[in-house]
């Protein structure tokens, strides 16, 4: 077993800085039932006990919180409306309404549609006492993940239609919702000391299972100077730029390098283009990986050696010569077995040491 002469938050920035740390830093993501799952067979009552039974080195998110009116239970600032589906293993909220769905025109948006200010609703003090009660734990933030919310916003077969139709309301729209993202998090991070945020969240799925989602150019016109923006916004605090999107989005890795991406998450390596050794050849000089564990058949349907196997595998492959932070390439589901999810942490531990 590797003999822990770091912190978590310490091992983690090791890495960030192409540092050796004592071992691999492990994180954890999981949906409310896996984690509720995970503490309850682990017979724990907190999930601060459980990281630190397994040495997760998990990342802990600082949020500024809501104190606007009282939402309806199915509703959201912005007037998107919500409602939960069970899967049977789990439930997920579903957006089934935005209120920009009837717009078909940027003029009729515009005079039909207030945009409501976030900041007006968010209260920003406590967040350094928050962090002081993490202290050791690697700091995070939630930056941004727009599209996504214009999906919410406008109906997501809407929303990709118009990146061809109505690139106007597409451009207008995104520029609204990441000037929010910009102002929250540059109050969070003025909020709170400095040094205190490790990493900033910058997010798009941009990828899915066979290749991207959008075409490099609509990346570039919709996307990337929004990108830039927010990480140079966490650089100028000195945070790291955790880049978030699912899929096959190898063919624009070098842009996301460019546009000053530090993290590479999840790293979903059955996804076209995405092979491990590839990534890590190519890239890997630049961006450090996070995730990589096999969340589409490896944790949910295979045995606790198959995925002690995955662990070794992308020990030896993403953590040659650093760079990796070890986890699931996306949340655990709550079909997932505890045994498998036990079977990650403890492989990460014992392999991950020097």
């Amino acid at each position: 077993m590797p003999k822990e002469t770091m912190s978590r938050r310490e091992r983690w920035q090791a890495v960030l800085r192409r540092q050796k740390p004592d071992r691999v830093p492990m994180d954890f993501q999981g949906t409310r039932e896996a984690l509720e799952g995970f503490m309850k067979a682990d017979g724990v009552s907190d999930e601060r006990a459980l990281w630190e039974r397994y040495h997760i080195d998990k990342r802990i998110m600082l949020t500024p919180r809501y104190v606007g009116p009282v939402l309806p239970d199915d509703e959201d600032f912005y007037g998107c409306r919500f409602r939960e589906v069970n899967y049977g293993s789990g439930v997920y909220r579903e957006r089934v309404f935005g209120p920009l769905e009837g717009f078909e025109t940027l003029d009729e948006l515009r005079v039909g549609y207030r945009w409501p200010d976030l900041m007006d609703v968010l209260e920003f003090s406590g967040l350094q006492a928050e962090a002081d009660r993490w202290a050791g734990y690697p700091i995070c933030i939630f930056g941004s993940e727009p599209f996504l919310y214009y999906k919410y916003l406008r109906g997501e077969e809407q929303a990709f239609m118009d990146l061809a139709l109505n690139p106007d309301i597409v451009e207008y729209c995104l520029g609204r919702l990441y000037d929010t993202c910009h102002n929250v998090t540059r109050k969070i991070l003025e909020s709170v000391r400095p040094g205190t945020v490790d990493m900033v969240i910058v997010a798009e799925d941009m990828g899915s299972q066979t290749g991207l989602l959008y075409s490099p150019e609509q990346i570039r016109r919709s996307f990337v100077p929004h990108f830039k923006r927010m990480t140079d916004l966490a650089h100028r605090h000195g945070a790291y730029v955790f880049h978030h999107s699912d899929g096959a989005i190898r063919q624009i890795i070098p842009e996301l390098i460019e546009v000053g991406f530090d993290i590479l998450n999840p790293v979903q390596h059955r996804c076209a283009g995405m092979d491990r050794v590839g990534l890590k050849r190519d890239f890997g000089d630049r961006l450090v990986f996070h995730g990589a564990v096999d969340n589409q058949e490896i944790l949910p349907f295979g045995t606790p050696d198959q995925v002690r196997q995955e662990v070794v595998e992308n020990i030896r492959i993403l953590g040659e010569g650093g760079g990796f932070i070890l986890g699931p390439c996306h949340n655990i589901q709550p079909n997932t077995a505890v045994a498998n999810i036990v079977a990650l942490y403890e492989a990460g531990y014992a392999e991950g040491g020097s």
